[in-house]
């Protein structure tokens, strides 16, 4: 844990310091430190997100980029862009909520009739569903004349973020807290209705605790930094291989390597064709294929 600390605020330094500008108060305080906490905020609450979700699916590739979460705030997105341009942003963010909420509980109400539940049957049958939301947003932004808001969403980054324009992935603190105090009831259900039941737990009343957290941590990230891939798959995969299933003992690793992973990405973003950034959903989307497709092997290979 310490080495990781260690890692985390190396990355940290080494963020705020690269830029094509001079190093100055003004910069500092207006543009480094807001884009290093949007950052750490985006790894820590993907992270999160996805462990609960790999939990209330009882599947280790369920993660809100595997069904559909993702898709449905991006919904939101294009639909307030669209019908409400005037509305604050702290209103538009429950309504991102609210999408990601009905679209993921959707998700979860055809994983219940689904019978055969294969490991990856269940992340197919989300991609699919997140495709057929994707289609139907696509659809709206060009009735609507939106297509390019909607590729700036799609090519998630933090190039624009600036004081004043990032507040708003603080909310995902207390989020994070609700997760933490549930945590082991989280973990339970995991194991199933009967389980869980058996032990005292109401099952769905957890499970949409859960649902809640995860469509609110992902509209949070989503309204701010928009699309990036793969975190809250490979993160909470990796930890849970390390340390076993339980939530509240992993939680601390995964948002300090959540943070990591997004940050490695960030950084890479901004240097490999220096002094222009790349996307960081494309570096992201790189490393998170590459280790996606390992983590898919391994489960062959161990069958």
């Amino acid at each position: 844990m310490m080495s990781s600390l260690v890692l985390l605020a190396s990355l940290s330094i080494l963020s705020i310091f690269i830029g094509v500008h001079d190093f100055t108060y003004e910069i500092l305080i207006e543009s480094r430190i807001p884009r290093l906490m949007a950052v750490l905020l985006t790894g820590v609450g993907m992270g999160i997100a996805g462990l609960i979700m790999m939990q209330i699916s009882q599947n280790k590739f369920a993660s809100p980029s595997t069904t559909g979460t993702i898709e449905c705030a991006g919904l939101g997105i294009i639909l307030c862009t669209a019908f409400l341009p005037e509305t604050k942003i702290f209103y538009k963010l429950f309504i991102i909520f609210g999408m990601a909420m009905i679209g993921t509980k959707i998700f979860t109400t055809i994983l219940d009739r689904i019978v055969f539940k294969d490991t990856m049957f269940i992340p197919l049958i989300g991609i699919m569903y997140g495709h057929i939301i994707s289609a139907i947003t696509t659809m709206i932004a060009y009735d609507q004349n939106l297509l390019q808001e909607l590729s700036i969403w799609f090519a998630g980054d933090f190039s624009a973020i600036l004081h004043g324009k990032y507040e708003l992935l603080y909310a995902i603190i207390p989020a994070v807290i609700v997760a933490y105090i549930y945590a082991n009831a989280l973990t339970i259900i995991g194991f199933g209705q009967d389980f869980s039941e058996n032990l005292g737990l109401s099952y769905n009343k957890i499970k949409n605790i859960g649902l809640f957290i995860v469509a609110f941590l992902v509209a949070s990230i989503v309204t701010v930094v928009g699309q990036i891939p793969f975190i809250g798959l490979i993160i909470p995969n990796i930890i849970t291989l390390i340390n076993g299933d339980n939530i509240k003992s992993n939680l601390p690793y995964i948002a300090i390597y959540g943070a990591i992973y997004v940050l490695i990405c960030d950084i890479l973003s901004r240097i490999l064709i220096f002094p222009y950034e790349l996307s960081v959903s494309l570096i992201s989307g790189l490393f998170g294929s590459i280790i996606f497709m390992y983590l898919i092997l391994r489960g062959k290979n161990n069958a």
